[in-house]
């Protein structure tokens, strides 16, 4: 193909796509759908040129054309605070009420997990020998020891943000790798139940479990929650591979991963909440009752959250995805 002849074929399609583009908002009815077509043979003439004559300049200038006219043909989308509200009271606990056949009993389950070691570390010295020297360990459960003093090692400010990045990242590693059949999932939640469960026997050895209780129960109720709601969705999203249900397998994983990661952000927010109990309220000098009361508050505030409206939105048929308009076109599948 000669280029020189194409390009001046085509050149005044070109400059007139231009023209119409630099007109913005401004166009009647017949220069829109000249637009239109204006786009598509450009569009075609761009592929033609990159499949027949490659020319760098030409490409690259035939290639910003095309781009711009996309984005006036179709349109385009910016988010909005009215998004931001949407996710909040519709999203997000719609999502997080759909998974709560997942969440609900990894939460029993692993809590299970947790008071099962717990009295096992209590109940054999060998055990706890295996975990550290008797007088590393007298210097965790004493009183004023590790477990109490942790909580107020560091500023609150400071302390609240570290617990909530590595938090929000265990979260959102429990939503991510999923993907993988969900066994990195039952790996991370394991060790976090492994950590709770010997500090629970440990400190119930030393006859000390009423103050563990009263440190960890304010924040950890809240936390924990948010953590078996990111491991219930990660295996959730590892399921969906096995059985994808009416769906593709590429359909079904695209929505559930999209929802996975609105629910990242999502959960994010709330390991905030938690991080601010744990770093300003666990620590504090106010009466166990009281830290362990506002942990209970925060605890009951975010169920009645995901049962009231997101159950609502979910009924609704809100899944917590984005939008229709949002999404990439489907393919059909037979019913």
């Amino acid at each position: 193909m000669d280029i020189d002849v194409y390009v001046t074929a085509h050149r005044a399609e070109w400059e007139r796509l231009d023209h119409l583009l630099r007109q913005g908002g401004r166009l009647t009815g017949a220069e829109a759908d000249e637009l239109v077509a204006l786009y598509q043979r450009t569009a075609t003439h761009l592929s033609i040129i990159r499949s027949s004559a490659p020319d760098p300049q030409l490409t690259a200038r035939l290639t910003q054309l095309v781009a711009r006219a996309r984005a006036t043909v179709t349109g385009t989308r910016r988010a909005s605070w009215h998004d931001a509200a949407r996710f909040l009271t519709s999203g997000f606990p719609a999502a997080v009420y759909r998974s709560r056949h997942w969440w609900i009993p990894t939460a029993v389950l692993s809590t299970l997990l947790a008071v099962l070691i717990g009295w096992w570390t209590a109940a054999h010295p060998e055990v706890q020998a295996s975990i550290g020297a008797p007088a590393d360990l007298r210097e965790m459960t004493r009183p004023g020891g590790t477990y109490e003093t942790y909580y107020s090692s560091h500023p609150a400010a400071s302390f609240a943000a570290q617990v909530w990045t590595n938090n929000a990242q265990a979260a959102a590693l429990c939503l991510v790798l999923g993907a993988f059949l969900g066994i990195p999932v039952l790996a991370i939640l394991f060790l976090n139940m492994l950590n709770v469960g010997v500090a629970i026997g440990l400190m119930s050895s030393a006859g000390r479990l009423d103050v563990f209780l009263g440190l960890i129960l304010p924040h950890g109720l809240l936390e924990l929650t948010a953590v078996f709601v990111a491991a219930g969705t990660g295996l959730r999203l590892g399921w969906t591979l096995v059985d994808p249900g009416p769906t593709t397998r590429r359909t079904a994983l695209a929505s559930q991963g999209r929802a996975a990661l609105g629910m990242a952000v999502g959960l994010a927010l709330v390991l905030f909440v938690s991080g601010l109990i744990e770093g300003f309220v666990t620590p504090s000098g106010l009466p166990t009752w009281a830290r362990v009361t506002i942990g209970v508050a925060a605890e009951l505030a975010f169920l009645l959250y995901v049962y009231v409206l997101g159950g609502r939105a979910a009924r609704a048929g809100d899944t917590g995805d984005l939008a229709t308009p949002d999404r990439s076109a489907e393919q059909p599948t037979a019913a």
